[in-house]
């Protein structure tokens, strides 16, 4: 039998950045090489996600166990997959999308099935004497990603009076990863320092995001700006931002709520033209899910009016789906798509998710959590994939830089042929 057919499998219930359980899983080949992978979860989730299995027992974890999902990688899944080659993304993927047999993957569980598809590519690499981006991507996979750092939480990611939930700087005038996460780290201690001027809150939200009282979603755009400055970056040219709105969490009938800074209610066109307002006064080149899951009209009519100049992200319009991807791509919906491997269940369909990205000429954005782990698995698979950018928090917090540090051991292994890019650099300004 080859040394890296699947000999046992084993699963442990841990607890993630939010204190929750979550899933830890271990391959075992038949070499001797093992590995394990853990699993995120998120707070924000589009409605079409793959579902987790959860005990649902309130006397254990608040009903946030993860036992049931433990068994079966233990037992179904462990039995299914023994004796298959690990080396064989596609098969064993495959394989556990048919042993749970359902289209959202509640059969056994978005949690258990990532788990061990994570955890067999990581076994396999290992075998193979590989690094993980290596072995996923092929030798060709040196393109480091543009680190995309929320900064500053909002929405449901903390206790703030900001309606956006992200707001993420972008260091993309930086000649290689190292220095755009040295840029990056001293403007988001700039913003700290001047939080502390001004008698604000410097404690952070799930992200490691500063999760301060500010005035409005305008103040923090302000803010960030001026934390450019003082640490010695010009904006626009050094320093970009991002915003994540996640606005199916201000979604209501008729339009979106902005209750929380005080903008108050909005129709379609009224949230559309805001978002024009910031691009027009900040240097926004990326917004992310600027609409509810189901707005579809509000995406195509920001990606007609906006679309040139700024990168218009999909995230719980698509969730990772190829199929939801396709109709997007289809409808001039986005001209971007954020990946998580949660969103979808394996390795092998977050791939496709990112091919076809490619395909249709749109940019992609592998992303983190905000209920993580220290795995740094999104780290090795966004330079597999050759993406350009990552988002996985602020640098703080150990789950965040767990991914960033390891971008940065990677960017060193490759030495000169390491790659570095700005994705934005088309983008009109």
């Amino acid at each position: 039998m080859s040394i890296t057919a699947i000999c046992n499998l084993d699963a442990l219930e841990i607890l993630d950045s939010r204190g929750e359980p979550t899933l830890q899983v271990r391959v075992i080949l038949e070499g001797g090489a093992s590995a394990v992978a853990a699993v995120p979860a998120g707070a924000s989730t589009g409605r079409h996600e793959a579902r987790e299995a959860r005990d649902a027992d309130p006397e254990r974890y608040r009903g946030r166990g993860v036992s049931r999902a433990a068994s079966a990688v233990r037992g179904r899944i462990a039995e299914g997959l023994r004796g298959l080659d690990a080396a064989d993304q596609k098969q064993i993927d495959g394989r556990l999308i048919a042993l749970d047999g359902t289209p959202d993957k509640s059969g056994l569980g978005a949690n258990a099935i990532l788990g061990v598809s994570m955890a067999a590519a990581r076994a396999a690499a290992q075998a193979s004497g590989r690094p993980l981006y290596v072995h996923l991507g092929g030798g060709d996979a040196t393109l480091l990603p543009m680190p995309c750092l929320n900064v500053l939480n909002g929405g449901r990611h903390a206790d703030s009076s900001l309606d956006v939930q992200e707001f993420m700087l972008v260091p993309v005038g930086m000649p290689t990863f190292a220095r755009a996460m040295r840029c990056a780290a001293e403007t988001y201690h700039a913003i700290r320092d001047l939080l502390h001027e001004r008698s604000l809150s410097t404690a952070v939200g799930d992200e490691g995001g500063f999760a301060p009282k500010l005035p409005d979603n305008e103040a923090a755009l302000d803010l960030i700006v001026a934390a450019t400055e003082r640490a010695g970056y010009r904006p626009g040219e050094d320093v970009a931002i991002a915003i994540d709105p996640a606005a199916t969490s201000f979604a209501v009938e008729g339009g979106y709520d902005l209750v929380r800074s005080g903008t108050g209610r909005l129709d379609r066109g009224g949230l559309l033209a805001l978002y024009g307002r910031w691009i027009e006064r900040w240097p926004i080149v990326s917004i992310e899910d600027g609409f509810g899951e189901d707005d579809w009209a509000g995406f195509v009519a920001q990606t007609a009016a906006q679309g040139k100049r700024i990168q218009v992200m999909g995230d719980d319009l698509l969730c990772t789906n190829t199929r939801l991807i396709e109709q997007a791509i289809a409808e001039d919906a986005c001209n971007a798509a954020l990946i998580k491997l949660n969103q979808i269940g394996t390795v092998t369909e977050t791939a496709a998710a990112v091919a076809m990205c490619r395909e249709a000429g749109w940019a992609s954005m592998v992303s983190h959590r905000s209920g993580e782990t220290t795995d740094a698995f999104i780290a090795d698979f966004a330079v597999a994939m050759g993406c350009g950018q990552i988002k996985s928090g602020a640098p703080c917090r150990g789950e965040r830089l767990a991914k960033y540090n390891r971008l940065l051991e990677i960017e060193a292994e490759l030495g000169p042929r390491a790659r570095f890019e700005n994705p934005f650099a088309h983008r009109r300004h």
